[in-house]
């Protein structure tokens, strides 16, 4: 029996057309194209239109597990199968980030023969962004050091408040908690400070989030940097940084224009993780394709109790977009994982196993109807799965309402995905989605925080901690209270428990503390600890990564 190839493999066996076929397919005029070689794009935003007219598809998930439910691969898997069917689709995703590439998680170009292309060039490099915010983020932090350094007599900036953090696209771990300014009187004033990694960067949620470039400014200048030795808050543009901070983001601004392994547009843009951001591409991008295609099929990370939230509340409402459908990404081996299987258990066939676990599903689709949508189940095939368990899950699935299909893409592209994509076509001609958000922005933190709590983790309270208490009295004496809400929990469990699987009812989560981004325009209550700079695991996928002398790539996954 013959290994099936790797993702790399496959990626640098398959035909790269040219970037400007794929924009051509798409209506886009080689003269639009900003050319980052002959296979990569930047997209200029005059290509925006105001009354896009194609239809979004957001791909979710039920809760994630160590095994991998395959949303990216499932999204560009949906769409090849919506062009196989004869529509124009275009895959509207983010940009993976070296931590995870040279980590442990490994790159986020999709996998199988469901792929986008460059393949080694988007989980490397790619056109730069990630390097531009990395930049833009540190100026403003060489700035404040200025400020710190030479005095001002304008600005008395309080060492002790800044909370604004440098980041590096790199999981290193021995920059999570440094001192700077160390040694002589000219190398500054010598403080406590943190690294976070970039996508973790509030600029990048602002980049994600902006409309434009008077945007973009106008939330750069809303970050919250500290206060005054007298208490007043400090924000970026009391520093005078904001434009040169833009024009560091002037290209990165600019959604990229790439490939799927069947030759469809594939448009990726931001990357910001989905535990401390809305951990969905950006606004510009999914109104760009919307601009560009019939179909965008677009996907927030994590489970949907976390991804799909966000995505609804914080990018849906802060930018007018509204989702057409939604599809469910669940695997076999996770239902049975929220049954409470050990890893071994989930290879074998369980039909009791499957009813067992299903709650976790149950509670996903329960909750998607809540935003109005009637969400569409994928079923991501796996090798060891049966015909049995499929016909009792997607038995299951009609009892809550919710068409379920099995798709293959991994194994056979968009040919395995023509079902899902042809249920997605039903759906959206047939039923209009009557999207609503669970909370409006002028309720209070408190409300938004329980509305979510109780209504999408199906918990039965929240309690603050003292500090939480004293943070959420700061936010709202600056204003923020409109602002969205930007949960940060595990995404292992409904609760803030990740022992807690398949569905649980009646706990209390615990807001702990607080953090903020006022450039985003969101509150982050965190109902545990976040590893905003993640650290490298004993045999980091940077071990297996090589090049040879013809400049060919191999270890990538």
């Amino acid at each position: 029996m013959s290994l099936f190839p790797s993702d790399i493999e496959i990626a640098q066996k398959s035909k790269i057309l040219s970037i400007k076929a794929v924009a051509h397919a798409i209506n886009i005029q080689e003269e639009d194209l900003e050319l980052y070689g002959k296979y990569k794009a930047k997209l200029p935003l005059q290509l925006l239109q105001k009354e896009a007219k194609g239809k979004l598809i957001l791909v979710s998930a039920m809760s994630p597990t160590k095994y991998g439910e395959g949303k990216t691969t499932m999204t560009i898997g949906l769409t090849d199968g919506l062009n196989k069917i004869g529509k124009k689709a275009i895959a509207v995703l983010r940009e993976p980030s070296l931590g995870p590439v040279f980590g442990l998680k490994g790159g986020a170009a999709g996998g199988g023969y469901a792929q986008v292309l460059p393949m080694e060039d988007i989980n490397l490099h790619f056109t730069g962004d990630f390097s531009a915010i990395e930049k833009a983020n540190n100026l403003l932090s060489a700035i404040i050091d200025n400020y710190l350094h030479h005095g001002s007599s304008d600005l008395h900036l309080d060492p002790k408040s800044i909370v604004w953090k440098r980041v590096m696209d790199m999981n290193d771990r021995a920059l999570r908690q440094i001192i700077i300014g160390v040694g002589a009187k000219g190398n500054g004033v010598m403080r406590e400070e943190n690294f976070n990694i970039t996508p973790a960067s509030e600029i990048m949620a602002i980049v994600c989030l902006a409309e434009g470039i008077a945007d973009l400014k106008r939330r750069l200048g809303n970050i919250y940097v500290g206060k005054t030795v007298e208490g007043q808050p400090v924000f970026a543009r009391d520093l005078n940084v904001v434009g040169a901070m833009a024009a560091l983001l002037k290209e990165a601004i600019k959604p990229n224009l790439v490939q799927t392994i069947e030759g469809n547009p594939a448009i990726l843009h931001g990357g910001p993780f989905a535990s401390i951001a809305q951990g969905t591409n950006s606004v510009i991008a999914t109104k760009m394709g919307l601009s560009l295609g019939e179909y965008v099929v677009t996907e927030a990370g994590f489970g949907a109790d976390l991804g799909a939230e966000k995505f609804f509340h914080i990018k849906c409402e802060q930018s007018g977009l509204r989702p057409d459908a939604v599809v469910l990404v669940a695997t076999l081996k996770a239902i049975k994982h929220h049954a409470g299987l050990s890893a071994e258990e989930c290879k074998e066939p369980n039909i009791n196993a499957i009813k067992d676990g299903f709650c976790n599903l149950e509670k996903h689709i329960e909750n998607i109807q809540k935003f109005g949508i009637q969400p569409v189940v994928c079923i991501n095939a796996f090798p060891t799965d049966t015909q049995e368990e499929y016909h009792l899950l997607i038995a299951l699935c009609a009892q809550k309402g919710a068409n379920a299909v099995v798709s293959t893409a991994f194994a056979d592209g968009g040919k395995g995905a023509e079902k899902l994509a042809q249920a997605i076509v039903d759906q959206v001609t047939t039923t209009s989605a009557n999207y609503q958000p669970l909370y409006v922005k002028t309720a209070t933190i408190a409300s938004k925080i329980e509305t979510i709590a109780t209504e999408i983790y199906g918990a039965s309270s929240v309690e603050y901690s003292a500090k939480a208490k004293k943070q959420l009295k700061t936010i709202i004496e600056l204003g923020f209270e409109h602002f969205s809400i930007c949960m940060v929990k595990t995404p292992a469990s409904f609760s803030d428990d990740e022992k807690k699987i398949g569905s649980p009812a009646g706990f209390t989560v615990t807001v702990r503390e607080f953090e903020f981004a006022s450039g985003a325009g969101f509150v982050i209550p965190l109902l545990g600890e976040v590893m905003r700079m993640p650290g490298l695991p004993k045999i980091p996928n940077a071990t297996r990564i090589d090049i040879d002398d013809d400049g060919v790539i191999s270890g990538l996954s």
